[in-house]
């Protein structure tokens, strides 16, 4: 049995596929670092949209990983399916343009365009006040609840696709001697400096179209403060993260995300407030579901 390996985690702006992204640009495009829905031409004839789901039911077998800008005008097809994405323009985020790096980044407005995940990620907190309707922000520029100029707030420049990018981050996972629980820690750098970043747990049956799971925290707290640098580290230790396959309404971690909160505030045992990209933004995961060779017991 596998007790322990390490994995480096992939650059991305998207959770789920929809919405296409957690970041826009100031033209209210998604900037899209992930799963690119394409039509039936880019993926052996195969449509996009017809059910094909991978272990997490998250993302349609047709889409492919890239980049790309992507119009929020875009079809929303039934939840846990995809139809494919009305791409503005392609985008290399190895290699970007001047242009492209200097690309300020933003929230997306609330209610959340293009999304068809209707999971609160928190029930508890999410009130009417909370979920009224909010434009999209530069994310440097999100309206921290009671800030005061003398508080002293750390960043207060533009976030630029370029700074985005640069984000790198490796992901250790070892299960106990006991079989029990299994430790998960984490080394990043070239992160957005000076900044609260999230750390979240994603489950398999979080995006099960028949009856979805909400995501939670890797661990309580699951937060982290990055240095001047963009350099940060995190652990978690969580029980029985990977039940075996014959385990009765098991729910396997299959996937870690690392979040920057543009709010610079963290919920306790809940992920944010305003949903994918209103207030949390993917910026590191792995890249298809993993863990499977990890076998854990209450």
């Amino acid at each position: 049995m596998v007790q322990s390996r390490t994995y480096d985690l992939a650059l991305t702006t998207q959770g789920p596929t929809y919405p296409p992204s957690e970041i826009m640009n100031e033209d209210g495009d998604f900037v899209v670092i992930g799963r690119i829905n394409r039509g039936s031409e880019r993926n052996g004839g195969e449509p996009v949209g017809n059910g094909a789901l991978d272990v997490h039911r998250a993302h349609g077998t047709a889409s492919e990983w890239g980049g790309a800008i992507v119009s929020p005008d875009s079809p929303v097809p039934a939840f846990g399916t995809n139809a494919p994405y009305r791409i503005v323009r392609a985008l290399d985020w190895r290699n970007l343009s001047d242009q492209d790096q200097r690309m300020v980044l933003c929230t997306l407005p609330v209610p959340l365009p293009t999304n068809n995940y209707a999971m609160r990620f928190a029930p508890e907190q999410a009130n009417g006040h909370n979920m009224r309707p909010r434009p999209s922000y530069p994310l440097h520029a999100a309206p921290i609840p009671d800030l005061r100029h003398e508080d002293g707030l750390r960043r207060t420049d533009p976030i630029t696709l370029g700074e985005w990018v640069r984000a790198k981050g490796a992901l250790e996972v070892s299960v106990a001697p006991d079989g029990r629980s299994a430790r998960f820690e984490m080394q990043f750098s070239g992160l957005i400096a000076d900044s609260l970043y999230t750390i979240m747990s994603l489950r398999e049956r979080d995006f099960d179209p028949l009856g979805p799971t909400r995501p939670g925290p890797l661990g309580i707290p699951n937060v982290m403060i990055t240095n001047s640098h963009g350099e940060g580290s995190f652990w978690a230790r969580l029980p029985n993260p990977f039940p075996a396959s014959d385990t009765p309404d098991r729910n396997r971690v299959v996937n870690v995300v690392l979040l920057w909160m543009s709010y610079q505030m963290s919920y306790g045992g809940a992920l944010g407030l305003f949903g994918l990209g209103g207030d949390v933004h993917a910026q590191l995961k792995l890249p298809a579901p993993g863990f499977s060779e990890f076998v854990t017991t209450p």
